[in-house]
């Protein structure tokens, strides 16, 4: 189906362009979203007569985009959730979670996330507020607060837990070693294992 852009849509190209796509793609996704019309004469014809007003709409949505990516570009936000100890999630973080997690005026089709984020630690993503203005977010997934405080200090939490948990074990074998040598050792600090041992 040929159709004509009212705005500027990714992959497809800018307000005024005539181009093919599906026709599924189109009725169900751009004609009902008023991101374009068939290309058919009379909608070339009004869409020409259109075009000033359609390009002062799209400068005035792109400013105000622009006004209120400003305050949100570079923010970051802290995400809680389950982990197991190697900082895998047990469930995900989706782009419905981060818009509700940056609120107004992000919807969750303007955030793009390739797929969901599976793993602890800061993890950056671009939200698109309009067609030509996009903002990146931090998203810092933890377990606790304290856990994203450290995170957003630059502490990697999974590297000092399991570093913490390699000297813990090395501690508790050091222990057990001390022990099994007092258990083999008699009263007077005899040696009571055998030759057959």
């Amino acid at each position: 189906m040929q159709i004509v852009l009212l705005e500027r849509v990714d992959s497809l190209g800018n307000m005024g362009d005539i181009v093919n796509v599906k026709n599924g793609y189109a009725r169900n996704f751009l004609l009902p979203n008023a991101k374009a019309l068939r290309a058919t004469k009379a909608n070339l014809v009004r869409f020409e007569a259109e075009r000033e007003f359609l390009e002062k709409r799209n400068a005035e949505t792109a400013q105000k985009a622009s006004e209120e990516g400003s305050d949100l570009d570079g923010t970051t936000y802290i995400a809680i959730r389950q982990a197991g100890d190697t900082g895998i999630l047990y469930g995900s973080v989706s782009s419905r979670d981060v818009a509700e997690l940056v609120g107004d005026p992000v919807k969750r089709a303007m955030v793009v996330l390739e797929q969901p984020i599976k793993a602890l630690g800061l993890h950056d993503v671009r939200v698109k507020l309009h067609p030509e203005v996009s903002i990146n977010v931090i998203i810092n997934v933890a377990r606790t607060e304290d856990e994203a405080a450290r995170q957003e200090a630059g502490e990697d939490v999974i590297a000092t837990q399991l570093d913490a948990d390699k000297s813990e074990a090395e501690t508790d074998a050091e222990e057990r070693a001390e022990t099994a040598k007092e258990m083999f050792e008699g009263e007077h600090g005899e040696d009571l294992r055998t030759d057959e041992d």
